[in-house]
């Protein structure tokens, strides 16, 4: 039990603080941004993440309820607090949980025989995460508050159990390349090493209570369920000796359970200062075969009878031993695979004002002119185990100074409509700086908040 408690509070440290890094995408001045999308208008010679402090992002979103909702000291029972959070949200409400720190990054240009057009850029790093995605088990928990004896003839689905975490760790490698002056493209290859997973995302079945006047009840219960766990299974055994902190490190060198995966992206500009993006990232997969522990529920089990419910009465013990029967808990040994979550970007950017002072058009723009400002727009897409997730988001960037760049964000997604965002970038010689967050506005109360998000990073570059 104790190194079972240790795992998880080991867990929750790492997601300190879901996965749209919308001021990141198309910031080119971050060498970040890259991770973003491959094929990101990239100039700087080389640059070097310090180890450790390159990427920290961290983002958590609950759609439907906030923390003020459950924890406000206002004199409400804390139970009347969680029913009306249960019957104010639907099964389609989530709370996602996502933690990155970059252990370390770099990248260099390889330069072509045409400077303008053939330049080829390599990035290459290890980054470790944590992801989480849990949505409302609705029904679940309304059975679980309230039983079913106010429910006669109402179907309780089963399937609303939809949930899954996962600590991992991603070694890449990708390069992108100029195909022409105004037309770039780039893909990475990745390496997933997964040290602890535990998902439960493709359940069915139902909890069904017939109406009677009689005071005879029909109960009917079908149960499909599968909880899948790698990585966990010998914290179960007391007499294990294994060590939390050398188990996650072994699973960050490629020790894990592996799995392999791409991202791809491009950047055009139809003209000097039009440019349009996009990119395909966690297209992949891990294969799950080590430490491998599965518990299921699958069975069917009818009742009729006076007791509605497995509570008091002479024969609640039978009733029980046979609804145990029917429907067993087993543990099995079977390996599985898990795919990870897709994320599309696309993007359009006008720029504008052009800067005579600036040597260097590290920014980008597919051409020698550099300008000072810009304005765009971005559309963020990721799959889930149940339905996409979605962000609409507007820009507007601006090189303030020489070492000062920022970018201002307003994003409208299923956690918020008023995301307000801001990124700032600075250098000191060849140390450069960025601090991003989200929803500014609710950092006034963070409790109120449905999203919260920051990112922050030092990285050496050489423009």
């Amino acid at each position: 039990m104790k190194k079972r408690l240790y795992l998880l509070i080991i867990l929750f440290a790492f997601c300190s603080f879901a996965q749209n890094k919308q001021v990141l995408y198309n910031f080119t001045a971050v060498p970040q941004s890259m991770m973003t999308n491959p094929g990101a208008d990239f100039k700087y010679n080389w640059y070097a993440g310090i180890p450790l402090l390159s990427g920290i992002s961290a983002n958590v979103g609950s759609s439907g309820f906030a923390a003020y909702d459950l924890f406000a000291n206002d004199g409400i029972d804390f139970n009347t607090k969680l029913r009306n959070v249960v019957m104010t949200t639907n099964r389609n409400d989530k709370l996602a949980v996502n933690q990155q720190m970059e252990i370390f990054s770099g990248g260099f240009k390889i330069p072509g025989a045409d400077r303008d057009a053939s330049n080829t850029y390599v990035s290459f790093g290890i980054y470790q995460e944590f992801d989480m995605m849990n949505f409302m088990p609705k029904d679940l928990a309304i059975l679980a508050l309230e039983g079913n004896g106010n429910y006669l003839g109402k179907i309780f689905d089963l399937g609303d159990l939809n949930t899954k975490a996962e600590l991992l760790s991603v070694w890449h490698i990708g390069a992108h390349k100029n195909i022409t002056k105004n037309f770039i493209v780039g893909a990475r290859a990745k390496i997933y090493s997964s040290i602890f997973n535990a998902n439960s995302t493709k359940n069915s079945g139902y909890i069904y209570t017939g109406p009677s006047n009689l005071g005879v009840y029909d109960q009917s219960i079908y149960a499909n369920m599968q909880l899948n766990t790698s990585g966990l299974a010998k914290y179960d055994d007391e007499n294990n000796d294994s060590d939390v902190v050398k188990d996650i490190t072994k699973g960050v060198l490629l020790g894990g359970n592996l799995g392999f995966g791409f991202d791809a992206g491009f950047t055009y500009y139809p003209s000097q200062n039009i440019q349009i993006t996009g990119s395909i990232l966690d297209v992949g997969f891990i294969n799950h075969t080590k430490d491998v522990e599965n518990y299921t529920l699958k069975g069917r089990y009818n009742y009729r009878g006076v007791v509605p419910s497995f509570s008091s009465g002479a024969s609640a013990e039978n009733i029980y031993e046979e609804f145990q029967n029917a429907i067993p808990l087993d543990t099995i040994n079977t390996k599985f695979t898990t795919w990870r979550p897709i994320k599309l970007n696309t993007s359009f950017q006008y720029s504008f004002d052009e800067d005579s002072e600036e040597d260097c058009n590290c920014d980008g723009n597919g051409s020698d002119v550099v300008y000072k400002s810009a304005v765009g727009a971005q559309l963020f897409v990721m799959s889930t185990p149940r339905m996409p997730m979605a962000a609409f988001t507007t820009y507007f960037s601006r090189k303030i100074l020489k070492g000062l760049q920022a970018k201002a964000t307003y994003t409208i997604d299923s956690f918020s409509s008023r995301n307000i965002g801001l990124g700032l970038f600075t250098t000191a010689g060849p140390v450069n700086f960025y601090l991003i967050a989200d929803n500014l506005l609710e950092y006034r109360d963070v409790t109120k908040a449905n999203s919260l998000s920051f990112q922050l990073g030092f990285n050496v570059i050489v423009k």
